[in-house]
């Protein structure tokens, strides 16, 4: 089983997702087919990064291996670990690539033996978050998140995170992605309550913070006005003041620090392909993408936007809130659940 511990809301997103692949490919038979189509020149990736941050490095990595077709597919962290269990379980992997930033994923997926060990050629040239590196996933960029705000809302910016369990400007108008569909948020649920207890989610729900439906959502719903302010990520706040959003991303003192690990799977159909993409994500001319886009890369040697405001690489990973990934890992499912009924 690609997981063991996901519970009824899992299970329930692993079936829905099977079906809509039965139902809208023709089963098992156009899955065979689509397995046999994906040639050694084209390589498939999964991946929660927006188009914001994905597409040039794609662009890029295509420009320097012309031969080798691309075909990336996103969406929220929680959507593909079904979409790979609901794969696995008809027996046809279609991936050879997961980038996402749900890292206890990850080492799911090293101790169920899914990952190919693989340290990229440039590897002693990187910042690595993870004391247990092996070579099964490296990160590829060091994500942050902060309270994200609209100006027009909102003009005596939060700058700690208890005030947003206090503060009336944000009384019931406070968003946090789902942690069950959003593996950033997911993390960090987990970091902040690993920095002030479970407590701080219950003031929070006190105050009346809404759960949103995704990273990107909540994001949105900031930008248009209809909350005041949400925990969000750092390049899709970019994104969106890049086309004229009216925010700010404040950063706390206490850092949310969110790997996002790159892995090419052990069964990866191009698995050749697969290796010279995660060699070129992490090269100067792709991770130099990845600040332009507005979040932290694993690079020192490439040039920090001034307009985002971003902590440099070495101060993010100085700083970042420290965390067990495995003991999350075990806890999981018990964060997503409380989570879940404290915000329905």
């Amino acid at each position: 089983m690609m997981l063991k511990k996901f519970g009824t809301v899992f299970l329930l997103t692993t079936v829905m997702i099977f079906s809509a692949i039965a139902g809208g490919c023709g089963g098992d038979t156009n899955q065979k087919q689509n397995a046999a189509k994906n040639s050694a020149n084209k390589l498939v990736i999964y991946t929660s990064m927006k188009e914001s941050l994905i597409g040039g490095i794609v662009e890029g990595f295509k420009k320097q291996n012309p031969g080798i077709e691309v075909d990336y597919q996103s969406a929220g962290a929680g959507k593909i670990m079904a979409k790979l269990a609901a794969e696995r379980q008809s027996g046809h992997l279609l991936a050879d690539i997961i980038w996402t930033s749900e890292v206890p994923d990850f080492y799911e997926m090293k101790n169920d033996g899914l990952l190919e060990k693989f340290q990229p050629d440039v590897f002693n040239e990187l910042l690595n978050p993870f004391d247990d590196y092996d070579g099964s996933f490296t990160a590829a960029r060091l994500g942050t998140l902060g309270i994200v705000i609209n100006t027009d809302k909102v003009t005596n910016f939060a700058t700690d995170w208890q005030n947003i369990t206090t503060d009336p400007v944000y009384k019931n108008s406070f968003g946090i992605a789902d942690p069950a569909l959003s593996g950033t948020s997911f993390m960090s649920v987990a970091l902040l309550e690993k920095q002030f207890g479970w407590d701080y989610f219950v003031k929070l729900r006190e105050n009346g913070a809404i759960k949103s439906k995704g990273s990107g959502r909540v994001v949105d719903d900031t930008a248009d006005g209809n909350l005041n302010a949400c925990l969000g990520v750092d390049y899709i706040t970019a994104a969106k003041i890049d086309k004229g959003a009216h925010l700010v991303m404040v950063y706390p003192k206490e850092l949310l620090m969110v790997p996002s690990p790159v892995a090419i799977f052990k069964d990866a159909p191009n698995k050749e392909a697969a290796k010279k993409f995660v060699n070129y994500l992490l090269t100067k001319e792709a991770q130099q993408m990845v600040a332009n886009a507005g979040t932290v890369p694993v690079r020192t040697d490439v040039k920090m936007p001034d307009k985002y405001n971003l902590p440099s690489p070495e101060l993010t990973l100085a700083t970042g809130i420290k965390i067990d990934y495995n003991e999350v890992l075990k806890n999981k499912e018990e964060i997503v659940k409380k989570f879940s009924e404290l915000f329905k």
